[in-house]
């Protein structure tokens, strides 16, 4: 039985090419296809098929240090009241300050990364955060300093 190409696992290149462009999206065919030791055709044609099959999705940017962009950034853990998590994540993902949203296992439900211009924003962030219908509890961890970012 042969499975179809839009459910192969992916092979060595293409799992380097991937993570070639997650380090810059914005590199050259030419450089990721020297560094992949294969033609640029054969690179824009696997990059072509990966955003077919949707495991890639877009291209984004990065934004600079905190030097240059001040944000103050948290990691929300949050308990969700039983039947009510569809409820809370749409109010979360409504949020514009809510930068991801991760369902978890155990005594949380989820973990909100959000950033805020300074502490004040952050507290009323928090404060809105606390108060939407179905949370029934949250904790809140100021992020001092990333070390790793992929």
């Amino acid at each position: 039985m042969t499975v179809p190409a839009t459910e192969r696992p992916l092979d060595a290149r293409g799992r380097r090419l991937l993570e070639l462009l997650r380090r810059n999206a914005r590199e050259s065919v030419s450089s990721l296809a020297r560094q992949l030791h294969l033609s640029r055709t054969a690179v824009q044609e696997r990059i072509r098929r990966l955003e077919e099959r949707g495991i890639i999705t877009g291209y984004t940017v990065t934004l600079g240090t905190p030097a240059q962009l001040p944000r103050l950034r948290a990691q929300v853990m949050v308990e969700v009241a039983p039947s009510q998590h569809k409820q809370v994540e749409a109010s979360l993902s409504r949020m514009d300050a809510v930068r991801s949203l991760h369902t978890v296992s155990g005594q949380y439900d989820l973990i909100a990364l959000v950033e805020a211009p300074d502490a004040e924003a952050m507290d009323e962030l928090l404060d809105r955060i606390g108060a939407i219908s179905g949370i029934s509890k949250t904790l809140s961890s100021i992020i001092l300093a990333t070390k790793v970012d992929r």
